[in-house]
């Protein structure tokens, strides 16, 4: 759990997954009230669906200083590039990769990649097939894990 220190106060950054929500969760907790401050969801399979961030209602008002504000962004922005690189390439790369994270959630085992594999080097350019095994399997041509 990644901690940042202010003016003697401590702040915990959790990242969670929600399976139902097909997101992560990044949420910025003040420690020593062990409160969630700000969420930030970031949704990892549907293109439709933006990221968000939210304050916490019920913790009510805090004051959150603008370099652990600065430092919590930076982690949702990390978590962004990573979880949704994907989504901003183009529009029919983003519907096969899509598609395949669908049909085998995002795990291929090596008795199906060979085939999977020959039927995208058939449909997809080459130029492009790096990105779309690394988003939809996190793996390379070769079958090597990313």
């Amino acid at each position: 759990m990644p901690l940042i220190t202010h003016e003697g106060a401590a702040y915990a950054l959790q990242i969670l997954y929600s399976v139902p929500d097909d997101a992560w969760y990044l949420e910025l907790d003040h420690v020593a009230d062990r409160r969630t401050l700000v969420t930030a969801v970031v949704p990892d399979e549907d293109p439709a669906r933006e990221p968000t961030v939210c304050v916490d209602p019920v913790s009510g008002h805090h004051r959150i200083p603008y370099d652990v504000m600065c430092w919590f962004m930076e982690h949702v922005a990390e978590e962004i590039r990573t979880s949704r690189g994907w989504m901003r390439l183009r529009p029919e790369l983003v519907e096969i990769i899509r598609g395949l994270r669908e049909e085998y959630l995002g795990m291929i085992d090596d008795e199906r990649f060979g085939p999977v594999l020959a039927e995208l080097r058939a449909t997809v350019p080459a130029e492009d097939l790096p990105d779309v095994l690394g988003a939809a399997f996190g793996r390379n041509a070769d079958g090597s894990v990313r």
